[in-house]
């Protein structure tokens, strides 16, 4: 093989792999570390390249409700009545 081959088919084994629509537990996960200010680069743009908004909007949404309804509760727990 000459050097030039061995250059080209080194580039076709590194070449992007098309990206996936985000699974169910990919979203959760982008939704829970958005929420808290730690989502990675790398996931960030995986959710707005290959991610519908409307979905995440729907994420966000679902897990700011259960977020609040948990810190009710746990107050509610807490405090006396």
């Amino acid at each position: 093989m000459t050097e030039n081959e061995t250059k080209s088919s080194a580039n076709q084994e590194k070449s992007p792999e098309p990206e996936k629509a985000p699974g169910f537990f990919d979203i959760v996960l982008s939704t829970v570390a958005a929420a808290f200010g730690v989502q990675s680069k790398r996931n960030y743009q995986r959710d707005f390249h290959s991610g519908n908004i409307w979905t995440y909007v729907v994420a966000g949404v679902v897990f700011t409700v259960v977020f609040v309804l948990a810190v009710a509760g746990l107050v509610s727990m807490v405090l006396p009545d």
